[in-house]
């Protein structure tokens, strides 16, 4: 037992070095050699835990983004759906531009599948978008919606961290978001019409008791004939 524990003391303080390294220097100072120096070991002992740099380096990105969605889960739960996504939305910012070299390994096409956390980080953000859409706000369909602010989100902050940190303009990110969010919002209203009826008996289905799983698939298939129908 006590092997184990050592054993994952061990790889918990390498990831953590690693991170650091990251983080103050960038991914290029991410090396065996320099975290097992910075970690007070050898550099063998890290290729015990870890196959080669992309491995340790994918193990920081999932120790990073693990806090940050387990922070976003919890904060996400307030009685207005609308501004719980514009809270998501601003700390995503945050966290893009306070890790720069993380986001950067997180968003890379070429380090193949994403991380487990980042995948959650999507599912946190779909939960936020079908909350809206069950309160009728919701103009699209969830899967564009998440999308468009999945996108818009990212490219905020890849146009911010190319941008010199004096140079760049405060209120970029907010107007991006107010863009999006004309996009696929639709104003309060007592009853919901139109698209934002149809998404909001979506997102609803699910949770329907008096209906079985054959009658959930055909109302959702209905749902997405009446939003493919052009507009009368």
């Amino acid at each position: 037992m006590a092997v184990g524990v050592d054993r994952q003391q061990t790889r918990e303080r390498i990831v953590e070095v690693a991170a650091h390294l990251l983080r103050e220097r960038g991914a290029g100072a991410v090396t065996t050699r320099a975290v097992a120096q910075a970690a007070g070991m050898q550099a063998p002992t890290i290729y015990r835990f870890f196959e080669d740099k992309d491995a340790l380096l994918d193990a920081v990105a999932e120790h990073v983004l693990a806090g940050y969605v387990a922070e976003k889960a919890v904060a996400g739960a307030g009685d207005d759906p609308v501004a719980d996504l514009r809270a998501g939305w601003e700390a995503h910012i945050r966290f893009g531009l306070a890790n720069p070299a993380l986001f950067g390994l997180i968003i890379d096409p070429a380090r193949g599948a994403r991380s487990a956390a980042a995948l959650a980080g999507l599912d946190v953000l779909r939960a936020r978008v079908r909350r809206i859409a069950a309160a009728g706000r919701l103009r699209v369909s969830e899967r564009r919606a998440v999308e468009l602010i999945h996108a818009a989100g990212t490219g905020a902050v890849l146009t911010l961290l190319a941008t010199p940190e004096p140079e760049r303009d405060p209120g970029l990110a907010d107007a991006i978001y107010d863009a999006v969010a004309r996009t696929i919002l639709t104003d309060p209203a007592p009853l919901p019409a139109g698209a934002a009826a149809t998404a909001a008996v979506r997102a609803a289905a699910p949770a329907l008791p008096m209906l079985t799983d054959a009658e959930r698939a055909l109302l959702v298939e209905w749902l997405d004939r009446a939003d493919a129908a052009p507009a009368g």
